[in-house]
């Protein structure tokens, strides 16, 4: 097994009745996600270390997996997800405000109720990133609040051919300012307090840190926009190259910005990987093909949603209500163990 391989796979595997692998069935339908119940009074968590070949066929094949009818609350969620995806690993580099729970379970986002979040695969922008994230609904929202989810083969499939080749060829460069009260601290973000540690992190993971002012850091990182998947060989569209362009924020949020902090100020903001901007049409193109494979997932109580990190991009609908939902990440793949595609950038 490559290394990459192993950060898809799981805990050890435990022993139940053979005939228990049809106490969890799927609906009918090709996801993603694949919908599961249970056909008898099953512990998830027992199931899914004894089946996992299964779950990790669903996934190859469809992306990601809800598992409803199992009422799974915030006590058991640990042990389910850890016999779902592997043993948690730590949220860094973080792009999204969080609150940690219990020992790798955060809550899903802190993001204000009443703004989306867009398509994107969990810190692809990283040059190692997290194999398969599992959700867990401790409360649906009132109303709205539904997980938007596409499969990034299909996203690819989409997107013009000669916009693919152009970003195999240049990558995406990511560009982030921390410390400008504006989008999150370096602290937060890095989990550390001390610049030279953070210093010392980013340029094991090649990224050029810039401290600026007193307390302000500038990043700047390029990676591949497509990946291989270990274990399907397919490949998929995995960037944040729409997400964190300044495009994508509200156009009076993006002026003020703009005008505060000009261009190189901005919290976030991506271009090709050799520092060219990315065309207006190229962005508008990447965002329709992701809208054409979009899924809302609506949340039910106790729903566990598991999804493989390479082959599907999630995201979050607005809300009004409480809505709590919780994740946690596991599985560590390195880009530098993932197949390549003949042109692509490294």
């Amino acid at each position: 097994m490559s290394t990459a391989q192993a950060g898809f796979a799981r805990g050890r595997r435990q022993e139940v009745p053979a005939s228990s692998a049809d106490w969890v069935r799927p609906a009918a339908g090709g996801g993603p996600p694949l919908e599961v119940h249970p056909s008898a009074d099953v512990n998830l968590e027992a199931w899914a270390l004894a089946h996992s070949g299964q779950v990790s066929s669903w996934l190859a094949r469809h992306g990601a997996v809800l598992f409803t009818g199992f009422g799974i609350g915030l006590d058991e969620f640990p042990r389910v997800a850890a016999a779902l995806a592997g043993p948690a690993v730590e949220y860094r580099e973080r792009s999204s405000p969080r609150t940690q729970l219990a020992p790798g379970v955060y809550t899903s986002t802190d993001h204000p109720a009443d703004q989306p979040i867009a398509l994107h695969n969990e810190n692809s922008y990283q040059c190692s990133f997290p194999a398969r994230l599992v959700f867990c609904c401790l409360e649906p929202a009132e109303r709205g609040g539904a997980t938007p989810l596409a499969d990034c083969r299909r996203v690819l499939a989409r997107i013009d051919p000669a916009v693919v080749a152009a970003f195999r060829r240049r990558g995406v460069r990511y560009v982030r300012n921390y410390g400008r009260g504006v989008g999150l601290s370096w602290q937060e973000a890095f989990q550390e307090t001390s610049p030279a540690r953070v210093t010392e992190y980013c340029r094991a993971r090649s990224i050029a840190p810039e401290w600026r002012l007193p307390g302000e850091l500038r990043t700047v990182q390029v990676r591949p926009a497509t990946a291989v998947h270990p274990v399907t060989r397919q490949e998929v569209w995995f960037n944040h190259a729409a997400f964190f362009h300044v495009s994508s924020l509200e156009p009076g949020l993006a002026a003020a910005l703009l005008e505060q902090f000009g261009e190189a100020g901005l919290p976030a903001n991506t271009y090709y990987g050799d520092g060219g901007r990315i065309e207006p049409e190229t962005l508008a193109g990447i965002r329709a093909a992701y809208a054409s494979e979009t899924v809302a997932v609506p949340w039910r109580r106790g729903d566990i949603l598991l999804i493989d990190n390479l082959l599907v991009a999630h995201g979050r609908e607005p809300f009004t209500g409480r809505r709590r939902v919780i994740v946690s990440m596991a599985g560590t793949v390195d880009r530098a163990d993932l197949p390549t595609h003949d042109g692509a950038a490294r």
